[in-house]
C-alpha cells in the first residue's frame, strides 16, 4: 500500500492552482471537468510520477469548517520538505508569500509556515 493521492481544501480551485504552480512550482497533472469542479492534481517537478496533491474544492459546509479551525488555530493542513529551508523560505518571500512562522529549528528539522491565500496553512521543513 502506497500513499498516490492526497487532497488540500481550497477555497477557488483557478486561485490555488496558479499559486501553487506559480509561486511554489508544482507542476500540473491532472485538471478533468467534475461536475461544477475539476479535479485538479500537482506533483512535485522533482517526482513526476510521485504523491499527487489534489485540489479539493472546500464548498463542502464539514469541509469549509474543518478548513477555517485549522487555520485559526494555526495547524499547517500539510507539509512538504525543501532542500534548504532558508533558500525557499527568501525565494517565497519575493513572491509575497506571507509566513506565520519564519524557519525555526525543532530538534532534528528546521520549519516555517505560511499562508498558501487558499484558506490554508503550510509547512515546509528541512530535515
Amino acid at each position: 500500500m502506497r500513499i498516490t493521492i492526497t487532497s488540500i481544501f481550497v477555497e477557488d480551485q483557478d486561485k490555488a492552482l496558479e499559486f501553487y504552480t506559480k509561486t511554489l512550482g508544482f507542476l500540473k497533472k491532472h485538471d478533468e471537468p467534475a461536475g461544477e469542479f475539476r479535479w485538479i492534481t500537482l506533483v512535485s517537478p522533482d517526482d513526476k510520477n510521485g504523491t499527487e496533491l489534489l485540489l479539493e474544492p472546500n464548498n463542502n459546509p464539514a469541509a469549509k469548517e474543518y478548513q477555517e479551525k485549522l487555520f485559526v488555530q494555526g495547524i499547517p493542513a500539510t507539509m512538504f520538505e525543501v532542500a534548504d529551508i532558508n533558500e525557499e523560505y527568501n525565494r517565497l518571500l519575493k513572491h509575497g508569500v506571507k509566513f506565520t512562522t519564519e524557519p525555526t529549528e525543532m530538534g532534528e528539522v528546521t520549519l516555517a509556515v505560511f499562508n498558501d491565500t487558499s484558506g490554508n496553512l503550510i509547512q515546509i521543513v528541512q530535515n
